[in-house]
């Protein structure tokens, strides 16, 4: 990865561990961008870059937004379990309790001791039985 371009991810992330979301997002948008044009990117720092862009989004309640990035760096790198809980998190919060179900266990198999996955799951399980017990 060329120096610059991973100097914006660390600057990225220096903002994000600060809280100025703003000015993380619009870096973490040019790294993103920077790395989809030169392809010379880690797919874990592209991953990491998605998520915690899609994490600002959440924070915003533009869930559709975060979704999608959440997704993002589940296609970039499926082996990293922190966006399929994001994403399970916000399918929760809309009611969609099959895809959080499926986000969360996805998570879980990728860290099997990832107690907030857990915890999770079984809340969605028990608010979808809820759901259903009441018809609804």
């Amino acid at each position: 990865m060329a120096e610059d371009i991973y100097s914006t991810f660390k600057n990225a992330q220096f903002e994000f561990e600060k809280h100025h979301f703003k000015r993380a997002e619009e870096l973490y948008s040019s790294f993103i961008s920077s790395c989809l044009q030169s392809s010379n990117c880690e797919a874990s720092h592209l991953s990491t870059a998605y998520n915690n862009r899609g994490q600002i989004k959440y924070l915003r309640v533009d869930f559709h937004e975060a979704i999608d990035d959440y997704t993002s760096a589940i296609q970039t790198d499926n082996t990293f379990e922190i966006p399929f809980y994001n994403r399970g998190l916000i399918h929760y919060r809309l009611g969609f309790f099959e895809e959080a179900q499926s986000d969360f266990k996805q998570a879980l198999k990728l860290k099997p001791d990832f107690e907030d996955a857990k915890v999770s799951l079984q809340q969605t399980l028990l608010d979808q039985q809820e759901k259903m017990t009441r018809g609804y």
